[in-house]
This record gives C-alpha cells, sequence and structure tokens, in this order.
C-alpha cells in the first residue's frame, strides 16, 4: 500500500477515531469529509480519489470509485421570500452502506439511504431510496436491474 495512502488511514484512524486502523483500508487523495464525528468506516475499504462524504456508517469490504457524493444534508427551497441559497440546509439520517458493497463512479448517494449487503451500485446512478441486499442497481433515479447470486454469496461469509 502506498505510503500516503498509510498515513491517511493512520490520521483518520488515530486522530479523527473514524477509521479502523485495519491493513487493508486504502484511502486515495483528495477524500473530503465534512463531518468527522457522524463518519464510521470498516475493514478493508477502498475509497478512491475526489470522493465526498458528508456523514456515514460505512461497513467492511467496501469499495468506492472516483467521484462519489454521499450526503447527509440537502437544500431547502420552500421558503419563496428568502432566495434559496440563504435558506439553512436541511440534515437527515446519515447514509448506511452495508458490508462487500461496490459503488461505482460518479455516483450520487441521498441521506437516508440504506444500501444492503452485497449491493452493486453502477456508475452515474443517483441513489434516492433504500437499495436491498445483493441488488444491482443503476440510472436517475437509481433502480434495480437484477439480483446477484445471494446464496453462494452467503456460503462464503458463513465459512470465514
Amino acid at each position: 500500500m502506498p505510503l500516503f495512502s498509510r498515513l491517511r488511514c493512520w490520521y483518520l484512524s488515530r486522530v479523527l477515531n473514524v477509521v479502523s486502523a485495519h491493513p487493508k483500508n486504502r484511502l486515495e487523495n483528495r477524500i473530503y469529509i465534512s463531518n468527522a464525528s457522524e463518519l464510521k468506516i470498516g475493514h478493508n475499504v477502498r475509497i478512491n480519489e475526489n470522493v465526498f462524504i458528508q456523514s456515514a456508517t460505512i461497513g467492511n469490504n467496501v469499495m468506492i470509485a472516483p467521484n462519489v457524493a454521499i450526503l447527509s444534508s440537502t437544500h431547502s427551497y420552500e421558503r419563496l421570500d428568502i432566495p434559496m441559497v440563504d435558506q439553512e440546509d436541511v440534515f437527515g439520517l446519515p447514509p448506511v452502506i452495508e458490508d462487500d458493497v461496490w459503488i461505482g463512479r460518479n455516483v450520487v448517494i441521498k441521506h437516508g439511504i440504506t444500501i444492503g449487503k452485497g449491493a452493486i451500485v453502477g456508475a452515474c446512478s443517483l441513489v434516492t431510496k433504500d437499495v436491498p441486499s445483493y441488488a444491482i442497481v443503476g440510472g436517475v433515479p437509481a433502480k434495480v436491474i437484477k439480483y446477484r447470486n445471494a446464496q453462494e454469496t452467503e456460503k462464503k461469509y458463513e465459512n470465514e
């Protein structure tokens, strides 16, 4: 593992207490964390470059491709007498990404979403609803395309 990735993992685990000190965690350049106190990252997690995370819970064995946004807030636009830029942000529940998930490039995950165990989110998707375990989703908004072979995957985890 490159030295700078190890240093990032060390800093996030020891100083911010965000990431576990697992030797297989790999965090690339330009990962933007908005609220470190509400971010938890599991073991064997790979986060590529240019990823923006407001707050979230990320499980074990997760891959996050470049240019992903994981959001826990949105903009308020209800009042017409106040410009939208001056209205307060609305915070929701942080997203939960369960174990063995693959998030493709350029994905946006909205607040309050749970991405189930073993799911795959295709590139350029907008995730606005919960993703079932072992589902492969894609699109804007993301919809289930098909399911992975869940029985084989479950057997793998039982043997570990």
